[in-house]
């Protein structure tokens, strides 16, 4: 018996697993059955991927010649299930974390044939065995020997450690996991082939402490990552998870940190990614998402990249990433035909990524109406009783007042209340979101009521706001917007009963919603905003001047909140310019110079010509600021503030035109280490502050607040550091006027303002205080006129014989002689006591840019029949955009060995634009006799 026992041969056949589930929730690459059959050998199958159904296929076999005592055992455990009468013989099922060479035995998904569940799901093994008498053994070498090491046991009890963390969450499994995997990663140089694998090993299990806030250093697991990643080139079997590792690691950093550049890498590594992962493999439902087909996989794989590129566009404003996300959602809408589930969601994420975030940015009307367009759809393929019917009357709603805010039709209004009435009757007392259609119906309301003026409308409003607060609870980390908007709501019933009860309750609401919100929550802003309202409205009724006053403090705060981007702080500027001019309030300089100071790290933070022009021309009010802040200033007698703050606007705006370099590029140029220094720290500013926009937890929030206050120290330093440098003294701060004197230094210059608030002139002399010359006989409104008239006779005389005389240029430029030169020609000669012939330069501003002050005559015949001097007889007249331009061409001309005369003249105009100029050609003849050019 023993003989023909001995001859006997059991051939074993690993077929199949479903319900495979990992215990650690780890993406395996592989999964592998281990046959123990005794207590110093074991084989295994080969590693095969996981399906998308969590199944897998081996079909691999091995012959083995076996005792009987085996073979009892083997046939007891197949046929009876029987685990306890295995003592030499059990089956595991493994996972295996290398597609290629495997550290390990990889993490255990279930034991013997009986296996329990995992995840609450029953894990099933199909194994097929049969007694041969010959050994044909083709397919063993399926198999291998495991050989046991220090590496391998450590790596398994990591597997085994961390399992227990997932199940547990209890931190010392982490603990113990952790250290398991850096005694294998200690053993392994850089040069070793397991290097990799131990390192990833290691950081999954840190990432996972990480999104669990069991761990903190989310930079060194990247960075680890990386390093993996850089060991699994191109073709390598396991890059496709060395991608999906770096790739969860940069997508935590961003939930818990919003760093754009995180989401703008996570999306160019899924880009990488999803082309690696075979169709129905467990790695390409995850990835993509989960479907049975390709274009539900397809479905969510855009859906995700929409998403990240949303995201990124929110944080950075690149318009490039708005602009791809719609052009993907167009790709998802088109792969969901008539009929399709998922049809109405991607039309709504459409909708809303182009009626609300493409049109709020760029402001093309067609966005908004095709996103209305979008939702109607939406809305047709959720009919009455659909469940998602509400979301779709909220969202048309919404666009349709939008809409109504911008055009004013009537009917966008009224369909946008009737859809908000529809959806709230779907969103019964009780409803979970009730209270958000509550809100939506009481906006609608309040828009119309602004519009049309229906008491009726803002009764309503204010009813339903106050139910959304009764429905807010007050822990709520959005009960601060309703609060916000009942105290506007109130402002306005205010506004028309005159009834100081809801003035009060508006302004104790707005004061209530700042209350829960740490110091750099961005909806302080609104809050601010809101308090401005609320004390102007008081003040225009009861014209109490602390009222004034509080709302001056809120514009003040609100412009300079840190959260809020440079576009809206630049607004809220601007109205605060508006406010304290009308109202004649003390703050209206230092409104002045907020703009100036907003709008100056506005520009600098563009990176071209074009995008700083259009950064500068996004603003209404902002070509006038200059003309208009050197206006204020001269009414409240600082007449070197006035030169400072024109020469700081006109300085910015001159610079777009004429294309001159940023403060930041001279620095560059000057000290390229500073530059960069400067530049990191103000971008580690603005990431701090967009990442205590978006966190929610108190203790955090107030971390980040530290976080925010440190940079902005360093970043303060830094500013300090550069204005020590020569020619810097002056960096991000306007001109002084000790420094712009210098401009004056062979000749006064005078400045002429034309402000809507007033017409000056000022005198800047060669040295002493400024003088001021009042233009009281002409307005803004004469001077444009003036300029149109002056375009009119210019171009009659072009079409007039040149002995003809020009009686409408004689009339239009006594008129600059009496009203405008001559003030200050009298300040020249009788103050200033400036000798006849002297050199003076022209500084126009504003409507003053296009009249000829140079060629200002009185055309006057004195008793002796001489003729009275004009302007060019008096002085020598030049012209300088700012004080700056004529100081910085001084400092050129100093740098030059020989000085040189260049002189530019075209008579002769391109085909159909005018007449011939007949004089240039002797002038330009006159010159070349005078300068001795030839």
């Amino acid at each position: 018996m023993s003989g023909s026992s001995e001859s006997r041969y059991i051939r074993l056949e690993v077929v199949s697993g479903s319900n495979l589930q990992v215990p650690s929730e780890r993406i395996p690459a592989g999964v592998y059955v281990s046959v123990n059959f005794n207590s110093r050998r074991r084989c295994k199958s080969v590693i095969s991927v996981l399906s998308s159904d969590n199944s897998v296929a081996w079909g691999d076999a091995v012959t083995m010649q076996c005792p009987r005592s085996l073979l009892g055992a083997i046939r007891g455990a197949i046929f009876y299930r029987s685990s306890h009468a295995l003592p030499v013989f059990s089956v595991e099922i493994r996972t295996s974390y290398e597609a290629g060479r495997m550290l390990g035995s990889g993490e255990v998904i279930g034991k013997h044939l009986s296996f329990p569940p995992v995840c609450g799901v029953h894990p099933s093994l199909t194994l097929k065995a049969a007694v041969v008498h010959a050994c044909d053994n083709q397919d063993s070498a399926l198999f291998d020997s495991l050989v046991d090491c220090e590496m391998t046991r450590h790596t398994d009890a990591g597997h085994v450690q961390f399992a227990k963390y997932v199940a547990s969450k209890m931190v010392s499994h982490l603990n113990a996991a952790v250290e398991h995997f850096e005694l294998v990663l200690d053993q392994c140089p850089a040069s070793h082939p397991y290097y990799a694998a131990a390192l990833t090993n290691l950081t999954w299990a840190r990432l996972q402490g990480y999104a669990r806030n069991d761990l903190q250093d989310i930079d060194a697991t990247i960075s680890l990552f990386r390093e993996a990643l850089a060991l699994r080139p191109q073709h390598h079997p396991d890059r496709p998870l060395s991608l999906y590792n770096l790739t969860e690691a940069l997508t935590w950093r961003h939930n818990k940190k919003s760093t754009a550049a995180d989401i703008r890498e996570s999306a160019q590594l899924y880009h990488e990614l999803l082309p690696l992962c075979p169709e129905g493999t467990y790695l390409r439902s995850i990835a993509a998402g989960a479907g049975a087909d390709y274009v539900i996989r397809r479905l969510r794989a855009l859906d995700k990249l929409s998403n990240a590129l949303k995201s990124r566009f929110i944080q950075s404003g690149n318009i490039d990433d708005l602009d791809e996300c719609i052009q993907i959602l167009r790709e998802a809408v088109s792969l969901c035909p008539e009929g399709h589930t998922g049809r109405g969601s991607y039309l709504n994420n459409l909708a809303v990524s182009l009626g609300i975030y493409c049109f709020n940015h760029q402001g093309n009307p067609n966005d908004l109406d095709e996103a209305i367009s979008l939702h109607e759809e939406a809305l047709r393929l959720r009919p009455v009783g659909h469940e998602s019917r509400d979301f779709s009357l909220d969202n048309l709603g919404g666009a349709l007042v939008t809409r109504f805010d911008k055009r004013g039709a009537r009917d966008d209004i009224t369909r946008a209340i009737s859809l908000y009435r529809e959806a709230l009757a779907l969103r019964p007392p009780g409803h979970p979101r009730r209270d958000t259609t509550l809100s939506n119906l009481a906006l609608a309301l309040d828009t119309r009521y602004d519009k049309f003026n229906v008491s009726e409308d803002l009764n309503e409003a204010i009813d339903l706001y106050c139910k959304c607060l009764q429905l807010t609870r007050l822990d709520d980390p959005e009960r601060h917007v309703t609060l916000r908007n009942l105290s506007s709501v109130l402002r306005s019933r205010f506004m028309h009963t005159r009834k100081n009860e809801d003035a009060k309750e508006a302004i104790d609401l707005c004061q209530q919603s700042l209350e829960p919100l740490p110091s750099l929550h961005p909806s302080r802003y609104f809050s601010y905003m809101q308090l401005q309202e609320a004390y102007l409205s008081r003040y225009r009724v009861q014209l109490n001047p602390a009222d004034l006053s509080l709302a001056v403090k809120n514009f003040r705060l609100a412009s300079r909140h840190a959260t809020q981007g440079f576009p809206y702080c630049i607004i809220t500027a601007l109205n605060w310019v508006d406010e304290a001019e009308s109202h004649q309030h003390d703050s209206a300089l230092e409104a002045y110079q907020t703009c100036f100071e907003l709008f100056n790290s506005h520009v600098m933070m563009q990176s071209s010509i074009i995008s700083r022009r259009e950064a500068a021309s996004a603003f209404d009010g902002a070509q006038s600021l200059p003309v208009d802040a050197a206006s204020c200033a001269i009414r409240r007698g600082n007449l070197p503030r006035a030169v400072e703050l024109m020469e700081q606007g006109r300085g910015q705006q001159w610079s777009l035109v004429s294309r001159l370099k940023t403060p930041v590029e001279d620095l560059k140029s000057a000290n390229p280490t500073l530059a960069r220094n400067y530049l990191e720290l103000s971008k580690c500013v603005s990431n701090a502050t967009q990442s205590s926009a978006t966190t929610t937890d108190r203790a955090a929030a107030e971390h980040a607040a530290t976080e925010y206050r440190r940079l902005t120290r360093r970043w303060e330093a830094a500013v300090a550091e550069i204005r020590s440098l020569k020619d810097f003294s002056r960096f991000l701060l306007p001109p002084a006027y000790e420094d712009l004197q210098a401009a004056a230094r062979h000749g006064p210059v005078i400045i002429l303002i034309a402000s809507e608030y007033s017409c000056d002139a000022i005198i800047v002399p060669t040295s002493g205080d400024p003088h001021h010359v009042p233009l009281t006989s002409i307005s803004l409104v004469d001077l444009n006129n003036l300029k149109e008239r002056f375009t009119g006779a210019i171009r009659n005389a072009s079409r007039m014989n040149p002995t003809q005389p020009r009686n409408d240029l004689i009339v239009l430029l006594r008129i600059v002689w009496n009203e405008i030169m001559l003030p200050i020609v009298n300040i020249l000669e009788n103050v200033l006591k400036l000798k006849r012939r002297s050199r003076i330069w022209l500084c126009p501003t504003a409507a003053f840019t296009s009249i000829p002050l140079h060629a200002a005559n009185p055309f006057l015949t004195k008793a002796d029949r001489s003729k009275e001097p004009c302007l060019e007889d008096l002085y020598v007249c030049s012209y300088t955009p700012t004080l700056s331009a004529l100081v910085r061409s001084r400092q050129l001309m100093k740098k030059r060995v020989t000085p040189s005369f260049v002189t530019i003249g075209q008579g002769q105009p391109g085909a159909g634009k005018g007449k011939a100029l007949l004089a240039v050609d002797s002038e330009l003849a006159s010159l070349v006799v005078v300068f001795d050019l030839i």
